[in-house]
């Protein structure tokens, strides 16, 4: 099995193996050239993710700068928004939903290393995936760490550390990010009559 095979299957891989070397520089050269583009480059920046990203939804953005390591572990759905200085160490899978909200500097991490030392030394490390649903808002300075599901519809507060599943339709924070406590059809009903009121 290559080191590639082993990476995306979850185990431990060296990511020094030239072939992982030599697609973790190409998506170098792309992040960096979606990084230096003009504000009115959109159709560039896209021509950009659709080349670098496994899969990207109709009407993603995403603001530079924006990091990863090789992006084709990568899906993001439609209408997804990420603000300025994402990063998504992405070893293995990270799926995103649709109507996704990153703030800034959120940070999904699937990369993972050995607890034993000695191991850790040899260079082995794995990645376990990450998988948010659909319209999901994530606060700025969040990090999600690897193996993380969160759910539809769920909130988590700027400045979260998550490290375990977030179920859907709840508001949590943290760190560690917990849950504080579900979203209710009054919260509903609150922001559906201002959004009516905002068009009078």
């Amino acid at each position: 099995m290559s080191e590639k095979e082993k990476m995306l299957n979850g185990m431990l891989y060296l990511a020094s193996d030239p072939v992982l070397r030599k697609e973790f520089y190409d998506a170098k050269r792309k992040v960096r050239l979606f990084n230096l583009t003009a504000e009115i480059d959109l159709d560039r920046r896209l021509d950009i993710l659709n080349s670098l990203f496994k899969q990207v939804g109709e009407d993603a953005y995403i603001e530079p700068p924006f990091r990863c390591d090789y992006g084709y572990n990568i899906s993001i759905g439609k209408k997804f928004y990420a603000n300025y200085d994402c990063i998504m160490i992405d070893v293995t899978k990270i799926t995103i939903g649709d109507y996704v909200m990153f703030g800034p500097r959120v940070s999904l991490y699937t990369a993972e290393h050995p607890i034993d030392a000695s191991i850790r030394r040899t260079g082995l490390e794995y990645g376990e995936s990450i998988h948010i649903g659909n319209n999901v808002w994530i606060g700025g300075d969040t990090v999600i760490n690897g193996g993380v599901t969160i759910g539809d519809s769920t909130i988590i507060g700027s400045g979260s550390v998550v490290i375990k599943d977030i179920p859907s339709h709840v508001i949590a924070a943290g760190n560690p990010c917990k849950v504080i406590r579900e979203i209710t059809s009054e919260d509903c009903q609150k922001w559906t009559d201002l959004a009516a009121k905002s068009h009078q």
